[in-house]
């Protein structure tokens, strides 16, 4: 039988996973952007799962006494309850309901020049279904390909929202971006990891300046 400080290592792992998606998806590479969603998704809601193996090792009494209160605010909580359906989604259909909006500030052809334009460029785009911008290339095949480039902020804003959220149109959570929604994702699933730790080894996780500390650094004062 697997010990209380391998399941939690693997949860460990499990999370480690889910953070490299966040990773991918905040990365100017916007070419790994949804895969690194879809990791985020899948591998974030895999962190209970594997967390709940801490059941047959400890006794189904005391996790539960712990547990059940933690997954009653995890059900409460409107963003973690939509990353459930979001990997359910996910997994079933295929899908991810996310819409891209772009606010041109005072873009202008001119801030193209800078940009050292590809062979084979045949147009420009702002803001694809990656949330991304650059220059449309024509292969010699005929097809066409996507360059990216980082258009400068105060020119253009491109934001990607999940259109699918549970609540009235008013509500701020329309308003947050699919990074602030997945970054508030993965520090619940942090805290809640922390808190196992705590409970089930005796061990606190260190916060040094918002940053969680890996479980194998101490801070020795």
């Amino acid at each position: 039988m697997a010990t209380i400080e391998q399941i939690l290592q693997r949860t460990e792992d499990t999370l480690t996973t889910a953070k490299h998606g966040y990773e991918d998806l905040v990365s100017v590479d916007r070419t790994r952007r949804f895969t690194g969603l879809r990791n985020l998704i899948v591998f974030g809601r895999s962190v209970t799962f594997v967390l709940q193996n801490l059941r047959s090792t400890v006794g189904k009494k005391r996790f539960d006494d712990w547990y059940e209160p933690q997954q009653e605010l995890m059900k409460s909580d409107l963003v973690l309850k939509y990353f459930v359906k979001l990997r359910n989604d996910l997994e079933k259909q295929g899908k991810l309901p996310v819409s891209t909006s772009a606010h041109l500030k005072h873009f202008s052809t001119d801030i193209l020049d800078k940009y050292q334009k590809p062979p084979g460029t045949v147009g420009f785009f702002i803001g694809d279904q990656l949330g991304g911008s650059g220059f449309e290339i024509e292969l010699l095949d005929g097809s066409k390909e996507k360059y990216y480039v980082e258009l400068p902020s105060d020119a253009v804003s491109v934001t990607q929202h999940f259109h699918e959220i549970p609540v009235p149109d008013d509500d701020e959570l329309k308003g947050k971006t699919i990074e602030e929604l997945s970054g508030y994702f993965i520090s619940k699933l942090e805290s809640l990891l922390n808190e196992a730790r705590e409970e089930f080894l005796g061990h606190q996780v260190k916060i040094i300046n918002g940053k969680r500390l890996p479980t194998y650094l101490r801070v020795v004062k």
